[in-house]
């Protein structure tokens, strides 16, 4: 097969695995941020082999600049125990859709706290995103007792997932992108354990299912998932990777349905829809400024 199609070959087995995370955390009878911390820690001791190579192999790593994947995990670790929990109080589809967002702050951040210039085309895409999460927010109000928590549990975990990626942007400055992605998942390893021990939730006593899934999120979502989606930010330009990554909320949404048994009503999907068309030109409109910020 021509090596031309296996970056989108990669794009896709990437969307795919990232799709059935939401499945991995609602099958797991644990709580959120347990399923987050053994996601990390088991994808993280897999991957230490590699690194250790690549630490033989490379120029050793500045200790200043570690800075900067202790914080992407510490962020790391707020943006999985939020959205693993936000799966116990609202869809997969809207936990989804609302923890894809994060294009929405990484620009805003980028704005307010770096001074980068946004093309006018960003402002509309950003009221449409908006006025299309209100209506995937406003259908769970009406639904759900607990008011929507798990919405705002995944919005909330879309900023912290925005504050990964601008640290991100500056931390692969310095170092690889091996090592950067193996000391993001020890820092937030570390972290979503002690938030867990804060939690009061229990690291044992957990069915033999559960404890596979636990392996099968490490290993499809964290490790395929992500180096698939590395692979083909390496050999695909991130104009053609960033909106694709939209396909995510999709896909979750459509495996939801035979999986979990979840259908969205008809103003979810209207809402869900505009939304995504919204993300869609933040996207674009934010990879064509001057100073563009992207996901590592």
């Amino acid at each position: 097969m021509p090596n031309k199609f296996l970056p989108y070959i990669a794009l896709t087995i990437g969307i795919s695995a990232l799709s059935l995370s939401a499945m991995f955390v609602r099958w797991a009878e644990a709580p959120g941020p347990i399923t987050g911390f053994y996601r990390l820690l088991i994808s993280t001791i897999f991957l230490t082999p590699l690194f250790i190579r690549q630490q033989k192999q490379l120029e050793p790593l500045d200790k200043k600049y570690l800075i900067f994947p202790l914080w992407a995990g510490i962020f790391t670790a707020f943006d999985f125990a939020l959205w693993n929990s936000s799966l116990k109080f609202t869809t997969a589809a809207n936990a989804t859709l609302l923890g894809n967002t994060s294009p929405l702050w990484v620009a805003l951040f980028a704005l307010f706290i770096f001074r980068e210039k946004l093309r006018g085309v960003f402002w509309v895409g950003l009221i449409i995103a908006l006025t299309g999460a209100a209506f995937v927010m406003g259908s769970d109000f009406l639904r759900h007792p607990t008011l929507g928590i798990g919405d705002l549990m995944a919005s909330s975990a879309a900023i912290f997932y925005a504050f990964y990626q601008l640290t991100t942007q500056r931390g692969r400055k310095y170092i690889d992108p091996f090592r950067y992605t193996w000391l993001v998942g020890v820092s937030a390893t570390i972290a979503i354990f002690f938030l867990n021990l804060i939690l009061g939730n229990s690291f044992t006593g957990y069915s033999t299912q559960t404890w596979i899934i636990f392996f099968l999120t490490a290993v499809v979502s964290q490790m395929i998932g992500y180096l698939a989606i590395t692979y083909a930010l390496g050999h695909l330009p991130a104009s053609v990777v960033s909106p694709t990554l939209i396909g995510q909320p999709i896909l979750t949404t459509i495996l939801a349905i035979p999986m979990l048994g979840e259908i969205p009503n008809a103003t979810q999907w209207i809402g869900g829809a505009v939304a995504l068309a919204g993300i869609y030109i933040v996207n674009q409109s934010h990879l064509q400024t001057p100073k563009e910020t992207r996901n590592a």
